[in-house]
C-alpha cells in the first residue's frame, strides 16, 4: 500500500511529549489508562476535566515507536497546553511542537498507522509529513455512530463525559485510579441513572449547531452535527417523546 495514502486531518495540531515522567503525569491528569503506552507503540484517547468533572478538552495520546505525541483539536491546543503547564510543578515533563502532521484514512491500516481507538468506524490515524487533502465526510460517520467532535458536542466547562458517550468510546478507565474531575465521573457511572445524553435523531429540515430542541414547548436539550435526514442531539432523554423540534426543522427519535 502506498505509505501516503490517507487524509490530513487540517483542524487538529501535534506536540511532541518528553521527559521521564511524561506518562504518569498524564495518567494522574486525564480520564484514561495512557501508562501501556510506555511498553509498546498505541493510541489512547483521554480528556481533561474540571475539578466538577466538567470537560475541558480531549485529545489522543500517541506512542509511535519514535516519539510519544499529543494529537489535539486546534480550536483546544494552546489553553489546554497552558493548562498541563500548569499542573506541571516539577515534573520532568515538556510540550514542544511537532513537524508531524495527524492523517487519517479508512482504507486497509498501513504499517505505520494505528487504529482509532474510539469506533472502528473511523478507520486509523497516522503521523506523517504530509498527506492528501481531505474528502471524507466524517460527520456522517460521527452521525451514524454518536460519535462527539471537539468544540462541537463537546463543550468546555459544560459537557460531561459519560453523557457523550465516552465509556462507549475507550474515553474513560474506572480503574486507573485517580485524576482531576474522577470522582463526579465515578459517581455518575455507579450512583445514578444519566438522564440526559447524545442521541441520534431523525431531522426533517435544518437548524444551526445549539438550536434549543422543544417537546411541547419545553426546552429538552440542543442540536449539533446534521448528515442528511440525520443528526446528533443531547437530550433529556426523559423528556425527548414524540415529534420534536429545533428553529423550522422537526425531530424525532431514532
Amino acid at each position: 500500500m502506498d505509505r501516503t495514502s490517507g487524509e490530513t486531518a487540517s483542524d487538529r495540531r501535534i506536540f511532541q511529549i518528553s521527559g521521564a515522567d511524561a506518562l504518569p503525569f498524564l495518567q494522574g491528569l486525564t480520564s484514561n489508562d495512557v501508562l501501556p503506552l510506555a511498553k509498546a507503540p498505541g493510541i489512547v484517547w483521554t480528556a481533561l476535566l474540571t475539578p466538577q468533572g466538567k470537560y475541558l478538552a480531549d485529545f489522543f495520546v500517541v506512542n509511535t515507536g519514535e516519539t510519544l505525541l499529543l494529537d489535539i483539536n486546534e480550536s483546544l491546543a494552546d489553553t489546554t497546553l497552558r493548562r498541563l503547564t500548569m499542573y506541571k510543578l516539577r515534573s520532568d515533563v515538556a510540550f514542544g511542537p511537532s513537524a508531524l502532521v495527524p492523517i487519517r484514512g479508512l482504507s486497509e491500516t498501513p504499517a505505520d498507522a494505528l487504529p482509532d481507538p474510539r469506533h472502528e468506524a473511523l478507520g486509523w490515524r497516522a503521523y506523517r509529513s504530509l498527506g492528501d487533502a481531505p474528502q471524507i465526510d466524517w460527520d456522517a460517520i460521527r452521525v451514524a455512530h454518536v460519535i462527539p467532535e471537539s468544540g462541537i458536542e463537546l463543550i468546555p466547562d459544560d459537557s460531561y463525559l459519560l453523557e457523550n458517550g465516552f465509556e462507549r468510546l475507550n474515553g474513560v478507565n474506572f480503574r486507573k485510579g485517580c485524576y482531576v474531575g474522577q470522582e463526579v465521573t465515578a459517581r455518575m457511572k455507579h450512583k445514578t441513572e444519566l438522564r440526559k445524553g447524545l442521541t441520534r435523531v431523525t431531522i426533517d429540515g435544518q437548524a444551526p449547531v445549539g438550536t434549543d430542541v422543544l417537546a411541547a414547548d419545553k426546552v429538552v436539550g440542543r442540536l449539533f452535527t446534521q448528515s442528511g435526514t440525520h443528526a446528533l442531539a443531547h437530550l433529556r432523554l426523559d423528556q425527548a417523546k414524540g415529534v420534536m423540534t429545533a428553529g423550522s426543522a422537526r425531530i424525532t427519535l431514532d
